[in-house]
């Protein structure tokens, strides 16, 4: 039988139904048919035949993982008609059955388009264009276009498609709602060209989203390398950055509304946003610029993505806009890394920023990223990640100089490592071992060893806050840390990513974990790698407020009071940081070495971001504000270095001596680059300074002063301008200073020995480390106690803990009671009980028995109130404990069960007139725990008998009258 979270008396016997995966691998969805089920109320299903896979049906760890269940029947059935094998053109070398269904095409000028509840089978074909629904070329279909009514799908079921689900290609204003669309070849719910706006996706199921050979993006590592006819010359396509992006819901431009969607399993990906930077397709070049880039983002609220193979919800790249041709060969519309998203104010970048807003996603069991979200500003609110290989991370808009900067925070959010949901080994889930708290057998993500992080670092600057993480332990086969960084990163790390308010509850073991030398990490010495950092705000992940954290081996940061923490690999400092953009030209590409005159013997030595073959190289070092540092080359130093000041406040200074060869002849200049113009202003050249003390002296005029003796150009990066916002540069542009070089040596530029000790200083800290805080943050981690998808429903959090004898003996002394966060703690041996309203979730009695005496018989008999939830728990064994169970068969269990043999027991149940989904008992024998159980109970339903409300404020609801609305 299936307890559904909605009323499914719609649903006959003999329907099929499809229920979703809710592991790792969506090939563990499974199909049934309904059997007559008198018995069965309004809320339950009786399915023919056993379910081969696990198929969560509650709220584990605060997030909402029950399993979706959709209908595939209809009264309307339009289908293809197969043949029994793949045949002709069909690419049957990817495919061994027939690929060539039914399709309905609705074309422009219609005078209305309102398909309802039909079932869709075999429909769509490999062949371009041809798929179950295709709205073509059809321009605006609400009000805009002239229709009374908007055009609408409502309660389709799509289902073993050959080509899509629902194709929206230039066409605007569509609703689609309350439809399933499962097991389909190729992007399922599809907007084609980058031109489509205004469509409302509402209530959607999408699930078991498969490769297919249309587009590029649609393709599978096979398919990507085989077809090459729309390729130039003999370029063989890379299916990692050409294809490999078949998604359930494929948005091809932001300004649409996603609201209550589930993607419940693809290849690749479940909701992708993607930018054209012009319209393609049939309508390329009617929309030369689409400026899907600057749109602000549509409403996005209350989806779900589970079991997808790449990513849960992805934001970031576009297609290629060209033919393939020898200066491209990539196929057109191949996955291009060319678009940034940056939303400012009616797509206009000389207008604000426009803030994106990701509200209410929930992510789980998928097995690369939960979340992947790139550009800003962005914001995500009240989501929930769980059992991802990576929980979410974000990326920053564009690379410096381009970039200019912009803001990415999730807030209210709960971070899961390892849940209670276990999964089933089966179903193409790869990989099952060890892990969680419990050290038990389950599925994982990527491999064994894969480093598991709930929220990740990459660039920046990001900011995380009011947040929540749990279960986050590491084994002897992996890392597993709340807090982690991009693996293998060559990138830049701002100090400006910051942390605050932040919760992490007693379940996790590493707070942060820099990464080690070793698998998945490798040598860990790139320099992103090297220069993870972020800010704690409040110390709420330290302990030290205001203070930065960063890799224990950076020595560019430190200072001699700042704090190791070995298992994290980092280290806890004070001070004021900021970054150096350094691009070089005019030399082969070089390491960099830069040193802190404090720690002249530990360099940091960087490769830099660009390849060999590039023209110039660019370095970004993290470094501490008011200090002084020298740079050294692996080669002859280069004819051009642009320094730009990333991230400094007016008035913060460093010292920089750069390294050349003793008769170098220099121009140095400053002057200030304005990014949208490209253009340079504030143009001044520095003058030679007398001596070093001259120099230090003036370090706000624009002098350097070179020493021959150790062949160091020294100068002042001093910022004289003020910095806005999230913006890298000050509010005038950046400032920069450009060092043009005459060398006539080509040796070597390593000037460390001639430098030290003659520049070494003893090392000392600018701002004074802070005390440790010793009170617990009352107002840190996310408000919300559960994370679902009917968030207009209220859900009680209970908790049991019962001890055995031997538990007892062992030290352990908590036994309790918790409900929405009270706990109501028994240190007496008996039997302990928790009463609550089922209607209004307030407590009404505890109560501790010390054993089962005619007092406690009449008590569960006739002494707790109808509507009511009922909480026990136990404390050592007691007399009584082996008939108790006869009591609790009015209380929701099904049968009495023999607690003889038990050592302890826990019981959820209900008092009133109906059985109830969520009612359990637990027990452990002798030598077993029964550890922390929990529960998320439903309040306030009409079954329990409470008393009918009116009509519940539902914020989804009320975003589609505003979606519509727009129209």
């Amino acid at each position: 039988m299936l307890h559904m979270k909605d009323d499914v008396q719609s649903w006959n016997p003999g329907d099929r139904v499809i229920i979703a995966s809710t592991d790792f691998s969506m090939y563990q969805a499974e199909e049934f048919s309904l059997l007559p089920c008198p018995e069965c109320n309004k809320y339950q299903v009786k399915i023919q035949g056993k379910p081969q896979f696990t198929h969560v049906g509650e709220i584990i760890d605060a997030i909402d993982m029950r399993a979706e269940v959709g209908v595939l029947t209809r009264n309307i059935l339009i289908h293809g008609e197969m043949e029994n094998s793949c045949y002709g053109n069909n690419w049957c070398q990817f495919f061994s059955y027939d690929t060539f269904g039914g399709h309905i095409k609705i074309l422009g000028n219609f005078t209305s388009v309102h398909l309802s509840h039909i079932e869709l089978k075999n429909m769509g074909q490999q062949v371009k264009g041809s798929y179950p629904v295709h709205f073509h070329l059809c321009g605006d279909v609400d009000e805009r276009g002239g229709y009374r009514t908007p055009t609408y799908l409502e309660g389709l079921a799509i289902h073993h498609s050959f080509s899509r689900c629902v194709a929206v290609h230039a066409t605007n204003g569509l609703l689609i709602k309350d439809s399933v669309g499962y097991d389909t070849l190729g992007h399922c719910f599809f907007l084609e060209d980058g031109t489509e706006q205004r469509n409302t996706l509402y209530h959607n199921l999408g699930l078991v989203t498969k490769p297919g050979t249309l587009l590029p993006t649609d393709r599978n590592d096979t398919m990507c390398t085989s077809i090459r006819n729309k390729v130039y010359g003999n370029y063989i396509p890379v299916p990692a950055t050409d294809c490999k992006a078949v998604s359930t819901f494929w948005i091809s431009h932001p300004n649409n509304n996603l609201i209550s969607n589930a993607a419940a399993g693809s290849q690749d990906t479940g909701i992708w946003y993607l930018f054209h930077s012009m319209s393609t397709g049939d309508t390329h070049g009617l929309s030369p610029e689409t400026k899907a880039e600057l749109t602000p983002l549509g409403i996005f609220y209350n989806n779900r993505v589970h079991s997808n193979f790449k990513a849960g919800l992805f934001i970031d790249k576009g297609v290629k806009t060209t033919n393939a041709s020898a200066a491209d060969p990539r196929e057109y519309l191949c996955l291009d890394n060319n678009a940034r998203f940056r939303p400012h104010v009616d797509a206009d970048p000389k207008k604000p920023r426009a803030v994106a807003l990701i509200d209410s996603l929930i992510s789980f069991k998928n097995n690369d990223l939960g979340a992947w979200v790139r550009g800003g500003d962005i914001l995500i609110k009240n989501s929930g990640f769980a059992d991802n290989g990576i929980g979410l991370s974000f990326a920053s808009d564009g690379s410096f100089p381009k970039d200019v900067g912009s803001s990415q925070e999730v807030s209210e959010s709960l971070f899961v490592g390892e849940s209670k949901n276990y999964g089933t080994n089966g179903g193409q889930n790869k990989y099952w071992g060890v892990g969680g708290g419990e050290n038990k057998t389950r599925t994982l993500p990527r491999n064994k060893t894969f480093p598991i992080r709930g929220f990740q670092i990459y660039d920046g600057p990001v900011h995380l806050t009011k947040s929540t993480f749990k279960h986050f332990i590491p084994t002897s086969d992996r890392y597993t840390s709340a807090v982690g960084f991009f693996l293998k990163n060559p990138w830049q790390l701002t100090p400006r990513n910051n942390i605050s308010s932040v919760k992490f509850e007693t379940s996790v073991s590493l707070k942060v974990f820099f990464g080690i030398s070793g698998p998945w990490f490798e040598e860990n010495e790139l320099d992103g790698d090297k220069n993870s950092i972020f800010h704690d705000v409040d110390g709420s992940v330290t302990g030290y407020k205001d203070a930065y954290v960063g890799r224990m081996d950076n020595f560019l940061i430190r200072h001699p009071d700042c704090i190791n923490v070995t298992k994290w690999n980092g280290v806890i400092c004070s001070g004021r940081y900021s970054q150096v953009f350094i691009q070089t030209w005019g030399s082969q590409n070089l390491s960099m070495s830069i040193v802190r005159d404090e720690y002249p013997s530990s360099p940091m030595t960087l490769r830099g971001i660009n390849s060999q073959r590039a023209s110039f190289q660019q370095y970004q070092p993290v470094v501490m504000i008011g200090k002084s540092y020298t740079v050294h080359w692996n080669g002859s130093a280069p004819k051009e270095t642009v320094l730009y000041l990333i991230n400094f406040d007016k008035g913060d200074w460093i010292q920089v001596g750069l390294c050349y060869p003793p008769d170098t002849t220099f121009q140095v200049m400053s002057d200030i680059y304005q990014r949208q113009s490209a253009n340079f202003d504030s143009m001044e050249d520095y003058g030679p300074a007398s001596s070093l003390e001259d120099l230090q002296k003036s370090m706000s005029e624009r002098k350097f002063f070179f020493d021959n003796s150790t062949g160091l150009l020294l100068i002042f990066l001093h910022a004289k301008h003020s910095r806005d916002g999230h913006s890298y540069c000050s509010t005038q542009g950046c400032e920069r200073v450009k060092i043009t070089a005459t060398i006539k040596s080509k040796d070597t530029s390593n000037c460390m020995t001639k430098a030290y000790p003659k520049y070494s200083k003893p090392p000392k800290a600018i701002i004074a480390m802070p005390p440790r805080t010793t009170t617990q943050c009352s107002n840190c981690g996310a408000a919300k106690m559960v994370f679902t998808s009917d968030p207009h429903k209220t859900y009680l959090q209970a908790q049991i803990k019962s001890l055995s004898k031997e538990e007892i003996q062992q030290g352990d002394n908590e036994s309790f009671i918790t409900v929405n966060g009270e706990m109501f703690s028994f240190a007496e041996s008996g039997f302990f009980l928790v009463i609550v309203d089922a209607c209004t979730g307030k407590v009404t009695k505890n109560t501790l028995f010390f054993q089962l005496d005619a007092k406690m018989e009449k008590y569960l008999n006739t002494g707790i109130p109808q509507r009511s939830i009922v909480l026990l728990s136990t404390r050592n064994k007691q007399s009584g404990f082996g008939s108790i169970s006869q009591y609790l068969v009015s209380l929701g269990i099904a049968k009495a069960a023999d607690l003889q043999i038990k050592e302890s027991f826990a019981f959820f149940g209900f008092r009133g007139g109906v059985n109830t989904s969520w009612a359990k008992l637990f027990t452990a024998p002798a030598g077993k725990k029964l550890g922390l159980l929990e529960k998320y109970i439903p309040l306030e339903l009409e079954e329990y008998g409470c008393t009918k409300a009116d009509t519940p404020w539902r914020k989804d609801v009320e975003l589609l009258k505003k979606a519509l609305s727009k129209h």
